[in-house]
């Protein structure tokens, strides 16, 4: 069994201030959803704060992106050796990431490569553009960000880390991938690649997320899904009942 798995993505909203306020209105309803890894991605600039608020707490913070060298002359980045000092997670390769700063299947790669050298769980993502699910070419699209993004990850590291599954087409948008098709592009393309990589076994074990639209009125449709083990949140992150719900649908599915 794979445990559920909910993480929300801030993006770029909330002052600290703001973020504060938040985590302080959803924590007490998080913490009763014990039997779901819940994750909390706020903006550089709240982790600090929110690490504080979490210490004690069995629910997880995360970046929402690193660069992969440790230190040097690269202006506005942030490393892993930041990020650790108050994260256990990391997303990489979010689509915003990859269609408004120009990041590649081999710049994900390298970033993966130095999440796991310093301890951080990587949550991985992946998806296909409207025009590409359009046109057919969603399994060569999600293939592809599979098999190059994680070239060279070994089995003990690929079984530890997160993929989700993210239509680009729906992040945002009030649109929403039916939980069947997600869960079919889940099983025999994203799934069926991570075996061809690391074996079937190992490719039981990884948590693959759903992203794209989820809000708690749609939650659970996908949660009941046999591949899908959860969801990388956006907006509705933003709304401390919304999230708690959206936490709670993942419980005993």
């Amino acid at each position: 069994m794979r445990k559920p798995f909910v993480a929300g993505n801030w993006k770029m909203n909330r002052t600290v201030e703001q973020a504060t306020l938040l985590v302080a209105d959803m924590l007490p309803g998080l913490q009763t959803v014990s039997s779901v890894d819940r994750v909390l991605c706020p903006p550089f600039t709240s982790l600090m704060v929110v690490s504080g608020m979490l210490a004690g707490t069995e629910i997880g913070l995360g970046a929402q992106n690193m660069y992969w060298e440790e230190q040097g002359a690269y202006t506005g980045e942030v490393s892993p050796l930041m990020i650790k000092e108050f994260c256990q997670y990391v997303i990489l390769g979010h689509s915003e990431r990859r269609k408004y700063y120009g990041e590649t299947d081999e710049g994900v790669n390298w970033k993966l490569k130095a999440a796991f050298a310093h301890n951080l769980i990587p949550i991985v993502c992946i998806g296909e553009t409207l025009e590409e699910n359009e046109d057919g070419r969603t399994a060569d699209v999600v293939q592809r960000q599979v098999l190059k993004g994680l070239e060279g990850i070994n089995k003990t590291n690929a079984e530890a880390m997160v993929v989700a599954y993210e239509p680009v087409w729906a992040i945002g948008t009030g649109r929403s991938a039916s939980p069947e098709a997600a869960n079919e592009i889940i099983g025999s393309i994203v799934r069926k690649n991570l075996a061809a990589i690391f074996g079937e076994d190992i490719a039981a074990k990884i948590r693959i997320l759903y992203g794209g639209s989820v809000k708690s009125s749609n939650a659970k449709n996908f949660f009941v899904q046999s591949e899908i083990d959860g969801a990388l949140v956006g907006g509705a992150s933003l709304k401390a009942a919304e999230f708690v719900k959206i936490s709670e649908a993942a419980v005993d599915n």
